[in-house]
């Protein structure tokens, strides 16, 4: 990461879309129940210390954050953002549900009306001073943010509502820990 992006981030104003980290291996179950994280698939050690890490590299860094930050309702996800943020600092928004289901076959309007949705909130500009997080999937190849690794972050730039946004960078998580002068 260069010093240039790393002063505007301790500015605010920006939206951090990040994706949970590294998951068991496998598929959620055809019977997937948000309040039985057995269905899921969950966060593996290498996961936790990723969003360990992630946590720590943000405040090292100095990078001022929203509370609470939102999570998608898989177990993954609001696993990540208690061990980045503290429990107290999460919630949960059903809305991101909808980003898994790109994934999926879905009808093309209800491609568009999530994908409509999902720019509403990258429109949304942060409390003054601070950065928004949100916690939450991956998106097919050339959908939405793209391919995100995990615990990947893309930086957006929220131009206000009907407005639009700007992609500005995408980190890994490697990438946090390397600053450029």
């Amino acid at each position: 990461m260069n010093r240039a992006l790393l002063n505007s981030l301790k500015q605010g104003g920006f939206i951090f879309y990040t994706r949970h980290g590294e998951a068991t291996v496998g598929r959620d179950s055809p019977y997937l129940n948000f309040k039985n994280c057995l269905t899921q698939r969950n966060l593996s050690e290498k996961g936790r210390r990723q969003a360990k890490y992630y946590g720590e590299i943000l405040r090292y860094l100095q990078i001022p954050i929203e509370y609470p930050v939102s999570a998608s309702p898989f177990c993954r996800t609001i696993e990540t953002a208690q061990l980045a943020f503290g429990s107290v600092n999460v919630q949960v928004d059903p809305f991101w549900i909808e980003i898994y289901k790109l994934s999926g076959n879905l009808p093309s309007f209800e491609r568009q009306r999530i994908l409509s949705h999902f720019r509403s909130v990258l429109e949304t500009i942060p409390e003054r001073g601070r950065n928004t997080v949100i916690v939450a999937h991956g998106f097919p190849n050339e959908i939405g943010l793209g391919h995100i690794s995990n615990m990947g972050t893309v930086i957006i730039k929220p131009d206000g509502q009907g407005n639009g946004y700007k992609v500005v960078s995408q980190l890994s998580i490697a990438d946090w820990s390397s600053v450029d002068s």
